[in-house]
């Protein structure tokens, strides 16, 4: 997609994290722009996830500063931050479902604590978030215990949207998923995108989800954004990490995987 002249819907600018000795970001730069679904990568260590955690304000970076909706949170008081706050989901890589609740009861919860929606009306909204999400409704009533691992992701993905939020945060989320169902769930983020103009950050290590649905790549490295592109210029990039990762043999099967796509597409 094309970015020029467009403001970004978030901004991450001179990100400081550190851990103890550990400098895990340092001077990191990034934009989000609307509408793109936006694949962050890197190798172990270069802080993925804590990249996420400083964007939605569960981690406090220790320098530099995050502007969402032109808005830096940390700034705001308490209120104001809960107002911005609807405006963005999250999905946690391993679901991160209330193990007591019951599905629809996980989706509601949001529902009840910002919109002062009854139960029942929440619940009755969940059951809707989990068609969106590609769940029967039968599922609200079961315990996440009682869901397949894909399952799992696409509740948590439902709770997520409970909101209507206009940008989704995922973290890694088709980790744990069979080839099968990892394709399906990229088919599902991107026809949610489209259909309703959501902006996606997603954390992940999965070269298919990059080649099949990501508009621009981030490549973490020496503590902060090394590129942020589209795919053909990021993999274009001379740095060993990237030449490794892209050009390798998952790289080059996933390369490969699109192209047949492409071509099967082509010729109906």
């Amino acid at each position: 997609m094309n970015t020029t002249n467009q403001a970004p819907l978030v901004q991450v600018s001179g990100l400081l994290n550190r851990f103890g000795t550990q400098t895990v970001h340092e001077n990191l730069d990034l934009d989000i722009y609307k509408g793109e679904i936006l694949g962050v990568v890197g190798g172990s260590g270069t802080g993925k996830s804590v990249l996420l955690r400083s964007i939605v304000g569960l981690h406090r970076p220790d320098a530099g500063s995050v502007r969402l909706f032109g808005e830096d949170l940390q700034a705001l008081s308490q209120e104001e931050r809960t107002k911005y706050e609807r405006r963005f989901g999250v999905l946690f890589q391993r679901g991160a479902l209330f193990s007591s609740l019951t599905v629809a009861e996980n989706i509601a919860l949001p529902l009840i604590e910002h919109t002062g929606l009854s139960r029942e009306d929440a619940e009755h909204l969940a059951k809707m978030k989990l068609a969106l999400a590609g769940l029967p409704a039968l599922a609200g009533d079961k315990y996440p215990s009682e869901l397949s691992g894909g399952m799992v992701k696409r509740a948590a993905l439902a709770r997520a949207l409970a909101l209507d939020p206009d940008i989704l945060f995922l973290d890694e989320p088709t980790a744990g998923l069979d080839p099968i169902g990892a394709a399906a769930f990229d088919d599902l983020i991107k026809t949610l995108r489209d259909a309703m103009g959501l902006t996606v950050f997603l954390v992940t290590h999965d070269l298919d989800t990059l080649y099949a649905i990501c508009d621009r790549i981030a490549v973490l490295s020496d503590r902060r954004v090394l590129v942020a592109d589209t795919l053909e210029k990021v993999a274009a990039t001379e740095n060993q990490w990237i030449q490794e990762y892209f050009h390798g043999p998952r790289g080059r099967a996933a390369a490969e995987a699109v192209n047949r796509q492409h071509q099967l597409e082509s010729s109906r």
